[in-house]
């Protein structure tokens, strides 16, 4: 049965829950591997470093030109090429906003603790940003969608890589997820 199948089965409440799960198990992933693969706890906090010229050059404003290019992308190409299965759908629309705010902090709190801040510090870029791609399942079948992730998830790396500030890369993931819940919460 085919991922979108499955959620469509799922209530509201089901989909929150398995959300909620799927990023504690991101967090709990990214704590764990890094006991055993950080030398100290410090490893972390030179992971964050708040410098706000870096936060806006490499976060805010890419993230701006991130969700620029999939909102084109959405006009211009056929529905069929950008739909997820409806996923997106059922986790933003008739949600408040408070509650995609929440969703797309914690989403970016722990894919960005995982992938760049335990994976790509430890294991590189490019496994990184693959792996960032290959969890975002439901894009496999999409190439539009997996190319546009794999793109993403290259780009953010690649931020990590100049800048090793996750306070960078957790911004940027924010805002793109934020707007684009944004966007489908008010969507016509």
């Amino acid at each position: 049965m085919k991922q979108s199948e499955l959620i469509k089965q799922l209530s509201d409440r089901e989909l929150k829950i398995n959300l909620l799960f799927s990023q504690g198990i991101f967090l709990g992933i990214a704590l764990l591997l890094s006991l055993f693969l950080f030398d100290r706890f410090r490893d972390w906090t030179t992971l964050f470093v708040w410098d706000t010229q870096e936060v806006i050059y490499f976060g805010v404003l890419p993230a701006i030109f991130i969700v620029g290019m999939d909102l084109l992308l959405i006009r211009l190409l056929p529905e069929s090429a950008v739909d997820d299965g409806g996923i997106n759908e059922r986790i933003f629309r008739n949600r408040s906003i408070s509650f995609i705010f929440g969703i797309a902090l914690l989403v970016a709190i722990s894919e960005e603790l995982l992938f760049r801040g335990v994976i790509q510090s430890t294991i590189g870029y490019i496994p990184a940003s693959i792996l960032f791609a290959l969890v975002h399942l439901r894009y496999l079948r999409k190439p539009v969608l997996f190319i546009s992730i794999l793109v993403i998830s290259l780009l953010i790396g690649y931020l990590f890589l100049i800048t090793e500030n996750l306070f960078v890369t957790i911004t940027l993931h924010f805002i793109v997820d934020f707007l684009l819940g944004l966007f489908i919460r008010f969507k016509k």
